[in-house]
């Protein structure tokens, strides 16, 4: 794993939970878009080089969703950068962690992505990112 690549953030309204953190961080949201097969919509803020992706669920039966409800808002996974996201989730899966998925899926910001559960690293949702959708 190369580095922490952004902090997702639970949102119930990524408009208003946007403008508070482009104060907080005094810097503006620089993309928004929506990924379809998650059903959420997302926002970015980089300061310096840490990313914040603001997470809005799109339908009531999302994860953000589903979070939100048992949860409330807040942090809602960590991810990692890697370079072969593939290698990555075979290297975890040997070590015994358990995968979201078998495959990576397209994400926001051009990226490939795979969650690891929760309850194999130690309560926190860990996501592998890797750059581009074709790679």
């Amino acid at each position: 794993m190369n580095k922490i690549e952004h902090i997702g953030i639970a949102v119930r309204d990524l408009k208003i939970t946007g403008d508070l953190y482009e104060q907080l961080l005094n810097t503006n949201v620089y993309k928004m878009e929506e990924v379809t097969g998650e059903a959420v919509k997302t926002a970015f803020l980089q300061a310096g080089p840490n990313k914040i992706e603001l997470l809005e669920a799109t339908s009531a039966d999302s994860p953000i969703a589903k979070f939100i409800d048992k949860k409330g808002e807040g942090i809602h996974h960590i991810a990692f950068e890697v370079n072969d996201i593939k290698a990555e989730m075979a290297r975890l899966k040997a070590k015994g962690f358990v995968l979201l998925s078998d495959e990576p899926k397209p994400g926001a910001d051009n990226k490939l992505v795979c969650f690891v559960h929760p309850k194999s690293a130690g309560g926190v949702l860990v996501e592998l990112v890797q750059e581009g959708y074709n790679a």
